[in-house]
């Protein structure tokens, strides 16, 4: 079991980094859609925190043997979540950029042609 100086450092910690995800929403420095499986993970971890026998419970009824365990599971789902959340938005960035690229390129040929045009006149 946790002590209770290490629960009450980690909730420190845990508290802190919600600040500062809420400073970067505010200063958009981050957007609201990607800092909320953050936020929700942040606060999931914070009751995990202050309530350990909930832990203790959920790895049991997972069967999980140790609740230490059952936290670097937890945190591989939450990375392969994150990991296919940026993979969209990539995917996603990418297709934007190629049909940006593309419609740029369309419009320099157009704006070439109309200046040839006009030095042909």
């Amino acid at each position: 079991m946790m002590t209770f100086k290490i629960q009450v450092i980690i909730a420190v910690f845990l508290i802190i980094a919600l600040i500062v995800i809420i400073n970067m929403i505010r200063r958009r420095g981050l957007e609201l859609k990607y800092a909320l499986s953050w936020m929700i993970a942040i606060f999931f971890v914070l009751v995990l925190d202050c309530f350990p026998v909930l832990l203790a419970k959920l790895s049991q009824v997972l069967g999980i043997w140790a609740p230490v365990n059952m936290i670097f599971f937890l945190g591989f789902c939450f990375s392969l979540v994150i990991i296919f959340i940026l993979t969209i938005v990539v995917s996603r960035m990418s297709e934007r950029i190629k049909k940006l690229s593309q419609t740029l390129a369309i419009h320099e040929e157009l704006l070439e042609k109309l200046q040839n045009k006009e030095e042909d006149e």
